[in-house]
This record gives structure tokens, sequence and C-alpha cells, in this order.
């Protein structure tokens, strides 16, 4: 044991690494690839390091949409290939900047007095981001503006939103984002918030503001409506790499926090991982240790567990942008790969009391990412024992349950930052964004599109249709009408699961009028439109 540990204590002094102008350190030493694995991946990290300075020069990185990829412009502005761009996103943040100003000051105000809450409505990337890093730097009680979300269509959660917000709704700001304002979701939230307003006598765009695609749907309605504001979104920034446009800088923004440090965090992060070395670059570090892991082909989960409270929504934020962006079926030469990483996390040393257990003596299926932050507070700690405070429990729980798990044979890579901060935050967002890119061009696929998620929305959008169909067949058969009758009826052979499902929902909600006898078997059960 004791050689083992000099060991580890030589590997930690080798492959450990600190970035003190980002206030970042990254150990790789419980992973255990050797230097012969990263000398046969430098041509590929160097392909990778290159594919990257095209696409932030402006190449069209994402081939399926013939779209460029431009997030690392809105924290560098300068790096933008055209100068119309450049003053396009000069001009939005500072827009944001001013909106949020007049807000604060209270010459933007809702109906029944200045605004006090901004309830973000959204979907995806277009609330996930917004959402972490609402958590990771809000202050319940000295926010300016209290963060509310609609991130959901479902109608329960959205009741118990406005049910927290309470009678305050005349001086809530809604802000609605969608980049082509067709989103269902979305859509669906800002219906159901307008109607919120309404019945509190209140004009839904007196309180609204949008951030969307220009001549988007949603753009018509803002303006037709005449709106408080309107932001940009733009074709060549994904939904999950958004937090540092409009999407995520205008909420951010309403609610006090400094989106001034957060995008210099993420710029600085940006100029340290464009280094084309992997002992310098956290980024190609991270890249290389997902790839090592997992084969190239994804064959271990990654299991992010950050030990702050703060960060408890990094894990949810990261399975968007890792998931969406690396989960694809085909590779770029159109060849069936199944690529992909599992993420999963919550926070630490809460999953002690859950699924560490399994981690050390489970199944070896994965790998975990610590994350550690070092500063536990500001000012003075309570000693919950002499010379011992909580955060020192903390930093035991952290370093107990890693080496823990390398005793049992299981790997790990430990971020640590000094704190949670404005700055940290963008390192972080920064961080993960290029370390995607660039395992994306390790595993030869397109990162920044999501075919995926569109069939899902199409076969969602067959569903409803479906439902509709149900309704008037029901609507011509007062009788009623079973399952297999009702497929038969509308020539939809092979789908009377969905049919079935569809009714049952229908039934379990009794405004929606349709009704059901015979039990709950699929084959005996009938469905019937109530009069």
């Amino acid at each position: 044991m004791k050689n083992s540990k000099l060991q580890l204590w030589q590997r930690f002094q080798q492959y450990y690494t600190e970035f003190p102008e980002l206030g970042l350190a990254l150990d790789l030493c419980r992973m255990k690839f050797t230097e012969g694995f990263l000398a046969s991946m430098e041509p590929r990290l160097q392909t990778a390091f290159a594919k990257m300075k095209d696409l932030e020069a402006g190449a069209i990185a994402n081939p399926d949409e013939k779209r460029m990829v431009g997030h690392y412009w809105l924290r560098h502005p300068a790096l933008a290939p055209q100068p119309e761009l450049r003053a396009e996103i000069e001009a939005t943040v500072a827009a944001v900047k001013a909106f949020a100003v007049e807000v604060h000051d209270g010459r933007v105000r809702g109906a029944t007095g200045p605004f006090k809450n901004v309830l973000l409505i959204g979907i995806g990337g277009s609330a996930l981001g917004p959402q972490f890093v609402a958590l990771a730097l809000g202050q319940p009680g000295t926010d300016k503006l209290a963060p509310f979300f609609f991130d959901n269509t479902d109608p329960n959660g959205m009741e118990k939103v406005l049910a927290q917000i309470g009678r305050n709704l005349g001086q809530t700001l809604a802000v609605v984002v969608s980049k082509s304002g067709g989103t269902q979701e979305t859509r669906n939230g800002m219906l159901e918030a307008a109607a919120a307003y309404e019945r509190a006598g209140l004009s839904f765009a007196a309180h609204a503001v949008a951030i969307t695609g220009a001549g988007s749907k949603l753009d018509h309605v803002a303006q037709a409506d005449r709106w408080l504001r309107r932001f940009p979104m733009w074709d060549w920034v994904g939904g999950r790499t958004s937090e540092l446009s409009a999407v995520g800088l205008l909420p951010a923004a309403l609610q006090g926090l400094d989106i001034d440090a957060l995008l210099a965090g993420a710029r600085a992060c940006d100029q340290v991982t464009r280094g084309t070395s992997f002992k310098t670059n956290p980024a190609a570090q991270l890249a290389l240790m997902w790839f090592y892991i997992g084969n190239g082909k994804g064959d271990k989960n990654m299991v992010v567990l950050p030990y702050k409270d703060r960060l408890e929504l990094l894990s949810k934020y990261l399975q968007q942008l890792i998931m969406e962006s690396l989960g694809k079926k085909l590779d770029l030469d159109r060849v069936v790969v199944n690529q992909g990483i599992t993420l999963l996390g919550n926070k630490g040393s809460t999953d002690q009391h859950s699924y560490i257990q399994q981690l050390r003596d489970g199944l070896n299926n994965f790998f975990v990412t610590f994350i550690e932050v070092l500063r536990d507070r500001d000012g003075r700690s309570l000693e919950v024992e002499p010379g011992v405070t909580s955060g020192d429990y903390l930093s035991g729980f952290f370093l107990g349950t890693r080496t823990a798990l390398y005793e049992s044979d299981r790997e790990s890579i430990t971020l640590t930052i000094d704190e949670v901060s404005a700055f940290s935050v963008g390192v972080l967002i920064a961080l993960f964004e290029r370390a995607v890119g660039l395992y994306a061009t390790l595993i030869n696929v397109n990162a920044y599109h999501q075919p995926g998620v569109e069939a899902g929305k199409i076969a969602a959008a067959e569903v409803i249709a479906l439902q509709a169909e149900i309704v008037k067949y029901l609507g011509q058969h007062p009788d009623g009408a079973s399952v297999t009758e009702i497929a038969a009826g509308l020539r939809k052979d092979g789908e009377e699961e969905t049919i079935f499902k569809i009714c049952r929902h229908l039934s379990a909600n009794a405004d929606r009028g349709v009704g059901q006898t015979g039990g709950i078997s699929p084959a005996t059960v009938k469905f019937t439109l109530r009069s």
C-alpha cells in the first residue's frame, strides 16, 4: 500500500496542472492512461485543434444545417468573421445591460409596481443554462429580481410556479425564449402564462420580453402585440451553447448577477484552451480522458459530482451539452456509429448516502468527474467540532470518496476551482463547451445538430394529430368504441397501443370529456365522448 501511495503521488505530480489565470486545477492522476496512449492520440488531437481554429474563424462547422458555430464569439466579439456579427453581439450585450438598469431603476415596471420577479419561459438549453447560473450565483433575498422558470409543458408544474409567484404577478417580468418561435413546450408555457396574467386582470404584453430569431413566429407576435422588448437569437448559436447570449445574459442581468465577469471567465478559458499542447490545455485533457476511458465509443458513463450546493444543477446542464452534442447515430462520413457519453450526477456529499455504494462496489461501468470548490463561504465558519467546520467535513467526504473509489479500481478526474463566482462559472461553461467540441472531432461526429430531438418533435406532433382524429371519431360513435374499433375506423392498424394511451390520458382528465367503461384491460375497455 505504501508503494502504491508513493506511485500515486508521483503520478499526481505528473498529471496535476494548475491554471492560475482561471482559478482552476485539473487532476488526472487517477485515470490509468499511459504515455503511449497520449502519444498515439497526438495526431488526432492536433486535427481537433485545427478544426476548432477553423470553427472559430467562421467555417461551416455544422454541415448538416450548413451553419457556422459561433458561441465562442459571444464572449470575444472580435473573433466574429464579419464586422456586422461583431456589432450585433456587442449591441445585444449593451441592450441587455441597459434594459436591466431600466428595470432595476423602476423606469420599466409592472402594472402593480416595480418588477420583483423574472419568469423565464423556455425549454432545454433555453432554460437549463439560465437555471444553472441562477442557482450557482443567486442569493435569495438580495437578488434584484427573483428567478422563476417554466421549463416544461406540465400544467401542474406551471401552476406550482404561479402559486409561488402568488399576488406578485403584476410585478413579474415574463421572458419568453424560443429561436424559431414554434417550440411547442415554450409556446404552451407562454399561453399558460398569458392566461394567468389575464385572469389577474393584467396585460401579458405589458409584462413580456421575447428572445427569439428575427422574423420568427414569436418575433411577429411580440412586435404585433407591442411587448416590452425583443432580443435576438442567431442561427449560429445552438440552444445548449446559448447561455452567454441574450438567452442567459438577460435573466442573469435582471437577477442582478455580474454578466461582465461571466463573459470574462469564459473568454479567459477560451484563451487558455486554444493552446495546442495536451499539458497546457484543460479542455484537451478532458477530451482525451473521455476518449481513453470509453475507448472512443462512450463505453463508460460519466458521473459528475460537484461538492457544492450551488453547483447542483451543473450535472443537469452538462447532460444536455454533452449528450445532445455527442449522442449521434451517424458520424460525419454517414457511417452508423451510435456514439455518445451517458452523464449522471447530483452533488456531494448527498450522493454518499445514495448511489456511491454502487459506484464503489457494483458495476464498474463509469468514471467520475469530481468538482472541488476550495472556498467554503465568505467570512468565518462555525466550528462544529474543535478546529473543524462543516466545510472541512465536505472536503473530507470528497477526499474520502475519491480514495475509496480509487481503491476499488474506479477511475476519476478532479476539477478544482477556487470559488463559485461569476468568473468561475464562465470558466466551467467554456471549458466543457471546448471539451465537447474537441472530443466530437476525435470521434468524427457533428456536435452541433440534434436530429434525434427533431424526430421526437415530429413524433409528438403526429400523436397530437391522432388525438384529434380519435376525439372526432368518438363524437361520431355515441355508444363508444374499443381501441381495436377506433384503430380500424381510423385505418390506424398497428397504432392500437398509442390509441389506448391517448384515450387513457384523455379519460383521466375530466375537462377533456372522454369517459371509459369495461375496466382497464386494453382489450375490453370502451371509450366514449361525453355529451
